[in-house]
């Protein structure tokens, strides 16, 4: 079911319908990450500009820039599933709606979810993110830690969060909570493959749009069987049997 999934997403992921998003996806990921970058240098050279030490030593300041160079980078890669998360939030029902209308033209579409509840989910995402790769960021120096720590971490956290935005097109909150509860190893797989995929430089540029393809059609795997009852008074649905 997810190996499934995964081979979907990298064959659609590059499609003509998908191309476009993808490249805003992309172009989005790079604004965000250059202007984190350009923040992080902004603050380094305050702090150095200011710094004593440095005014009586200068040469401290280009061994320091070369130290900062490198810690830059480990912080843009610890930041990227947040990032992601944010990215995944602004283009997921794009994605989501051509997909469903490709691979499920017989199903009942999904329902986006309003501008504002996608992106406040993308942040909320974000921040727990940024929270929990704190904790991984402390644990880099640890061999053999540092590493793992920020892969179950985030095989957690991305997993959760793509499944509920892919869900969420389809159930309220309750029942996706339930549903991903219920499926809680296959879903962790699923981030975890999101996880790996966010530690491949340049290819991890994808992973929004290729998490949400994947999720997408986990959602319906896992769903197979399973009716979408529509509420219209409230809007809502629930989880039924067909």
């Amino acid at each position: 079911m997810l190996i499934q999934s995964v081979f979907a997403a990298a064959r659609e992921v590059f499609s003509p319908a998908l191309r476009r998003i993808l490249w805003k996806s992309i172009g989005l990921t790079l604004a965000l990450l250059v202007l984190v970058w350009l923040g992080l240098t902004k603050l380094f050279d305050i702090f150095l500009t200011n710094h004593d030490l440095s005014a009586s030593y200068p040469i401290i300041d280009s061994f320091a820039f070369f130290l900062a160079g490198f810690g830059l980078f480990v912080a843009l890669i610890y930041l990227l599933p947040a990032v992601s998360a944010i990215v995944a939030g602004y283009f997921l029902d794009d994605v989501a709606e051509v997909v469903e209308h490709k691979d499920y033209p017989a199903d009942e579409p999904g329902r986006a979810l309003p501008f504002g509840k996608a992106i406040l989910y993308g942040i909320r995402f974000a921040g727990l993110s940024l929270l929990v790769n704190l904790v991984a960021l402390l644990l880099f120096f640890i061999p053999g830690i540092n590493i793992g720590a920020f892969f179950v971490a985030n095989a957690y956290l991305l997993g959760r969060e793509y499944f509920e935005l892919a869900a969420g097109r389809f159930w309220p909150a309750e029942d996706v909570a339930r549903l991903r509860t219920e499926h809680r190893g296959t879903v962790l797989a699923a981030g975890a493959v999101l996880a790996g995929l966010v530690l491949v430089p340049v290819v991890n540029l994808i992973t929004p749009v290729f998490g949400a393809v994947m999720m997408v059609h986990l959602h319906k795997r896992l769903t197979r069987g399973r009716a979408v009852i529509p509420d219209r008074r409230e809007g809502q649905a629930s989880l039924g049997n067909r």
